[in-house]
């Protein structure tokens, strides 16, 4: 793939983008609004995930360990 014709394909995508959202109604400053907005959701909710899955993946792997028997000892063992 030649460098013109990713260029073209970008730009399709962001004619695409544009006709999905309506935003070639919004006039400049509307548009800035709006992709800013956007985009800082975006980088919440990833930053969401990066902070908040591996907490629950890990929490859910010990669950499933502990389930299955496979779980940590960490009582006092009663010597007779």
């Amino acid at each position: 793939m030649d460098i013109k014709s990713m260029k073209n394909y970008l730009y399709w995508l962001y004619c695409q983008f544009e006709l999905i959202t309506c935003s070639y109604l919004m006039e400049p400053w509307e548009k800035i609004l709006f992709y800013t907005f956007n985009v800082m959701m975006l980088v919440m909710v990833l930053y969401t995930t990066y902070i908040f899955v591996p907490v629950h993946i890990s929490t859910a792997f010990q669950f499933f360990l502990h389930l299955f028997g496979n779980q940590h000892e960490n009582t006092v063992s009663v010597v007779k």
